[in-house]
């Protein structure tokens, strides 16, 4: 892949794609001492970027019948490009998709199979098969050179502003994202900016063969959140661009990940997917690497699983100490509960649930265990309530 296929593919999918906006946060630039920007590819048709690649590939084959196999983002570009150019799309999917990721699919028009309990076995069953052209997720240059796009259109909008980014932040599954955008910032657009990667500490094929220079298979050692590029393999194409092109490679763990969709939310009332807030989770492992820089996040997607939503909303606030979780015993006699409760109300936090547990192992006679869940107004003001009750606090994790 060279720049020029990137400068073809901003011309030759402008008329079907949005440019997405790049916006300034200050609250993440007064957190970091930088100055941070968030190209929002979670605002993109169909959620995500990989809308790009997928027009790129079939606007230059001219394929009236492609099959892909993909969890959801790719999926549901290819399915959405095929149909507003009149091509029919097979999408194979894992047997353990979301019902959700599937009937979006279908929403687009597209056919779908599912085989395999991963994308591994997907992919295999979606390139065994005659009479289709096959598109794959990311170790494709066409694809590669079509998400590139992102890139120019960063270029555009900071020259607009008259300013350069020193630093910009990319999620990496098999590295077709990253791929791209790192030739056209190193190649063109920013020579002298950095660019790194990001992943979940769940999936590090591209951190592992960034570090070894030679593709790594990792197997994905657990579910994470950012299920968007948790990939066994980064591509073969994808690597040698990446390990020209980028900087470095980090990787963080859902917690972080968590945090990140949960200040997205909050802060910039945007719903990003795991995978897209991987960006943000670095600046909040990391925030040290931004201070004094001009940065850009890519956040590459916001298809969110809603029935994740609830749980992240619920961690995040447990983070920030706006939900705290206590234990105390108290003597196990008439009025003790009541005088607690009070003691809660009078220090105005909210009482959201309460469970007791007479018998548990370590509890004195005569007493028993309560455990709280408040809702408080900050970390500092469930510390006052835990130094006041003595309770000892219960944290959760992702």
């Amino acid at each position: 892949m060279l720049f020029k296929d990137i400068e073809k593919a901003v011309q030759s999918i402008k008329p079907y794609v949005q440019q997405t906006p790049l916006v300034f946060s200050n609250y993440l630039s007064r957190l970091t001492g930088g100055e941070v920007y968030l190209k929002c590819e979670d605002l993109q048709d169909t959620g995500s970027f990989k809308i790009r690649g997928a027009y790129n590939k079939i606007l230059l084959t001219g394929a009236k019948k492609v099959i892909t196999a993909s969890m959801g983002n790719h999926a549901q570009g290819v399915a959405c490009a095929a149909g507003r150019l009149g091509a029919r799309a097979l999408i194979v999917m894992p047997e353990t998709v979301s019902a959700a990721k599937e009937e979006a699919v279908r929403a687009y028009g597209a056919e779908v199979v599912l085989r395999g309990e991963g994308l591994v076995q997907a992919l295999e069953y979606a390139q065994n098969q005659e009479g289709w052209f096959f598109i794959h997720p990311y170790d494709d240059e066409d694809v590669m050179a079509g998400q590139g796009t992102v890139a120019a259109e960063i270029s555009s909008q900071m020259r607009q502003m008259n300013k350069k980014p020193d630093l910009i932040i990319v999620p990496v599954g098999g590295g077709g994202l990253a791929a791209g955008i790192s030739l056209a910032i190193k190649k063109s657009y920013f020579p002298e900016a950095k660019v790194m990667g990001v992943q979940s500490q769940a999936a590090r094929s591209a951190l592992l063969s960034f570090n070894k220079k030679n593709v790594v298979p990792s197997a994905i050692t657990s579910r994470t959140l950012a299920d968007g590029i948790a990939v066994a393999n980064v591509g073969e194409k994808t690597l040698p661009v990446l390990l020209e092109n980028i900087d470095e490679i980090f990787s963080v763990d859902d917690e972080l990940i968590a945090n990140a969709m949960f200040l997205l939310m909050e802060r910039k009332k945007l719903v990003v997917e795991g995978a897209g807030a991987t960006p943000l989770a670095l600046v909040l492992k990391q925030p040290e690497l931004f201070k004094g820089k001009r940065s850009v996040l890519v956040l590459s997607g916001g298809n969110v699983d809603f029935t994740v939503l609830d749980r992240i909303v619920r961690l995040g606030l447990m983070a920030q100490g706006r939900i705290g979780t206590f234990r105390i015993e108290i003597e196990d006699v008439p009025g003790a509960l009541n005088q607690m409760t009070s003691l809660l109300a009078s220090r105005k936090a909210n009482i959201l649930d309460i469970h007791h547990e007479r018998y548990r192992p370590g509890s004195r006679i005569y007493h028993t265990s309560v455990e709280f869940v408040v809702e408080t107004r900050s970390r500092n003001h469930l510390n006052e309530i835990l130094l006041e009750t003595g309770g000892e606090e219960i944290k959760s994790k992702v």
